[in-house]
């Protein structure tokens, strides 16, 4: 698993980390039983604060996405009600949308946004 962090992109970094954890155990990139890194240990691979690689892990927690053991660290679960990926997509649609209608975009528009983002996305 990899994790970027985008100090530009104005989500909080701890929600980066966060969200991306659940975007690769919903992929099946990190499968149930995964043994995530050290809090101190992402944080300074990616830059951070060890406070706000603890609250991404805290969050993912309380949402029953991983659980953390002093012996084993923390691993990913399986979190009961877990949304599929349509209802992850759906999500991520209304939001992208929401702003979309903010910024005043035509649908043709933010059609043509998604397409492109899709499209990079798919040859990096």
């Amino acid at each position: 698993m990899k994790i970027v962090v985008d100090t530009e992109n104005g989500l909080a970094p701890w929600r980066q980390v966060h969200d991306q954890v659940i975007r690769a155990v919903t992929t099946g990139a990190l499968p149930e039983g995964t043994r995530l890194p050290p809090i101190r240990q992402l944080a300074r691979d990616l830059g951070l604060a060890s406070g706000t690689v603890a609250r991404a892990y805290r969050e993912l927690e309380a949402a029953g996405w991983v659980a953390t053991a002093r012996a084993r660290g923390t691993v990913v679960t399986v979190p009961s009600g877990r949304p599929d990926r349509a209802a992850l997509l759906a999500s991520a649609a209304a939001e992208f949308t929401a702003q979309a209608r903010d910024l005043g975009a035509e649908l043709d528009d933010v059609l043509a946004a998604v397409r492109t983002a899709y499209r990079a996305h798919e040859s990096s």
